[in-house]
């Protein structure tokens, strides 16, 4: 009786935020260890599904990288990357498309499907949701460099995610946007899940990751810092406490919020359940990144 009633209370905790949250659109970013886990991705996607099941509105934006590297190898091709992007030719980008879109999409899909949700994937034809333009970086003496078919989102067809999403679906969007010629641009993950939170003014982002937030010691996942302000973060990348591979996603939490995103996550997806953690429970777990007070 003692369990039940426990199970019962933890209900109740949520009931709040589950009103709270109902018909609001939280856009996920999947990606890392909660991809290559299994058990950890089936978790993650059992709580998307109980997410759309209650009433909210998810959408799954992912990536692959270590997926597209292992596809690379078998090619006989060296994956190359500059300030952390990917340089990507030709033969790369057709790697890129069949990992992202034929198999991990695929794959996501049908698994939420077992699951009893509904989902669909967004990349071909009418259904493609992310529009973009080619991305050049810029060397300290000013150069441009030309990374081949990599590129940044520019238009997200927002009436086609609210329109899926308001069917009782969820969409499940490969980072993957279409160039002004018509043609596949790779899209870093983190930069295209902040786009489509920004263009559809989400309630929420959430950044699933490998580490348990945002640590002040990375080498001591005791000293997570639970809330943080966006004048917080900067000062933070500016002591570089965030650097490397973090910085896309503060920045892109940065950039959500600054379009009109309430609240941005980001939060360990190698922990079962993380995300109804972060969202139905009055503790939550990662790190939270908030405006500042005006």
């Amino acid at each position: 009786m003692k369990e039940a009633i426990e199970k019962a209370e933890v209900l109740i905790e949520a009931l709040s935020y589950i009103r709270q949250f109902r018909d609001r659109i939280t856009v996920i970013k999947l990606g890392g260890s909660a991809m290559e886990d299994t058990e950890a991705l089936q978790a993650t996607l059992q709580d998307v599904v109980f997410m759309e099941t209650v009433g909210m509105r998810p959408v799954l934006v992912h990536g692959g990288g270590k997926a597209i590297d292992q596809a690379m190898a078998r090619a006989g091709l060296q994956p190359q990357k500059i300030q952390g992007r990917r340089i990507t030719d030709e033969a790369t980008l057709q790697i890129v498309v069949q990992v992202l879109r034929d198999e991990i999409n695929t794959d996501i899909v049908q698994r939420m499907q077992r699951l009893g949700g509904r989902a669909i994937g967004l990349h071909t034809g009418s259904m493609r949701a992310l529009y973009g333009e080619k991305l050049f970086l810029e060397t300290q003496t000013g150069e441009k460099l030309d990374l081949g078919r990599v590129g940044r989102v520019t238009r997200v067809d927002t009436d086609l995610i609210r329109n899926v999403c308001a069917a009782g679906v969820v969409p499940v969007i490969p980072s993957l946007a279409v160039g002004q010629d018509g043609a596949w641009l790779n899209v870093n993950a983190d930069t295209a899940a902040a786009a489509v939170a920004a263009h559809l003014r989400a309630e929420k982002l959430v950044f699933l990751t490998d580490t348990p937030g945002l640590l002040r010691d990375r080498r001591d996942p005791n000293s997570l810092i639970s809330s943080l302000t966006a004048s917080q973060c900067r000062q933070l990348i500016q002591e570089r406490v965030i650097e490397e591979g973090m910085i896309p996603k503060v920045e892109g939490c940065l950039e959500a919020l600054a379009a009109g995103v309430r609240k941005t996550h980001i939060i360990d997806g190698r922990i079962r359940h993380s995300l109804l953690l972060e969202i139905y429970t009055d503790q939550g777990i990662g790190t939270e990144i908030v405006l500042d007070a005006a």
